[in-house]
């Protein structure tokens, strides 16, 4: 049985702080760093002018930090299962940004989003905690309708492999980055709340379900191991 959406809530509750470092992003996920750039990178890129973010996931708020220093003073409205994670992420952003900042605590699959309203979406290491394929199907549905025209969604996540021995092989090379990043134990306690909360599915998966919810243009912007940063950009 995987974990509730109320035990995923209560680890990030007391997870905070991990989640607090705009230089170093998740130390457990691989490349971080360099995925908090090309997500800004990218949304700067594609959407010079934009003035309004959703962060879906926001954990401590590291995405919208990093977005607001290529796009400034935007509208930011943050969504995470965890109060405290909330609470953190508005603080740091609301020092960062003239536009106004709102809060909301929600499963993305429970939250109504309205139409056409944001310029630039972002979810990092959320869309792992999807379940079922129509929750996959619906939620990617969902942030295209509260895209504007023009605007664009960025994803940074944990994906599977597409085939059995590629999984396999990544695995191992996550396990020994994992080891070389603390231990051995620390790798066996990563892979076991992977397991325990984790659904990701595949890049390949993501990029079709992408093209599939209406989005005009994919993009592919960085894979490592079990680790991918892509997106799309909604038709005009």
């Amino acid at each position: 049985m995987k974990s509730t959406i109320e035990e995923i809530r209560h680890r990030f509750d007391n997870d905070v702080e991990r989640f607090s470092n705009l230089e170093t992003g998740q130390s457990a996920t691989m490349d971080a760093p360099l995925a908090l750039e090309l997500v800004a990178g990218a949304a700067a890129a594609v959407n010079p002018h934009a003035k309004s973010l959703l962060d879906v996931g926001c954990g401590a708020g590291n995405y919208s930090l990093k977005l607001l220093q290529s796009l400034p003073d935007m509208n930011i409205t943050l969504v995470d299962l965890s109060a405290p994670m909330l609470e953190r992420a508005a603080q740091r952003v609301g020092m960062a940004t003239k536009g106004v900042v709102e809060t909301v605590q929600s499963d993305i699959r429970e939250l109504e989003l309205d139409e056409s309203r944001f310029d630039v979406i972002v979810a990092a290491a959320m869309l792992h905690h999807l379940r079922e394929e129509e929750e996959w199907r619906e939620v990617f549905a969902k942030l295209h309708r509260a895209l504007r025209p023009g605007g664009s969604l960025w994803i940074f996540d944990l994906v599977e492999s597409s085939s059995s021995p590629i999984e396999t092989l990544m695995r191992e090379h996550y396990a020994d980055y994992l080891t070389q990043l603390r231990d051995a134990e620390y790798a066996r306690h990563v892979f076991d709340y992977i397991e325990r909360e984790d659904t990701p599915r595949s890049l390949l998966f993501q990029l079709e379900l992408l093209r599939a919810s209406g989005f005009e243009m994919v993009e592919v912007l960085h894979k490592n191991c079990c680790f991918a940063a892509f997106g799309g950009v909604k038709a005009q």
